[in-house]
């Protein structure tokens, strides 16, 4: 989680073995380092790698990873998440 100078939550991210199942920030707390921070938290937590997922559509978040080291491994058609949209896996391995 992040928080704010006054405590209030700006963004968390959520990590169930090496899937990234959510990193999400206020849209007020975007450009700021947060996210970077919080995926920088993450990849501590699971120094063998990342599998986030991305809605196809969100661009930001895609351009995102991939400034961070993260390249696109597989695309769906959005049958495996319960909001039908097409998804995108991408892949951070650390270097050896």
């Amino acid at each position: 989680m992040a928080e704010d100078p006054t405590g209030a939550l700006v963004g968390f991210a959520a990590l169930d073995g090496d899937v990234l199942e959510h990193l999400y920030l206020r849209p007020d707390a975007r450009g700021q380092g947060i996210g970077s921070a919080l995926l920088e938290r993450v990849r501590r937590a699971s120094p063998g790698g990342l599998r986030p997922r991305v809605f196809t559509r969100n661009a930001a978040a895609r351009a995102s990873y991939e400034r961070h080291g993260f390249r696109p491994v597989d695309e769906d058609d959005g049958s495996r998440n319960e909001e039908n949209e097409p998804d995108m896996t991408y892949a951070w391995r650390p270097e050896s």
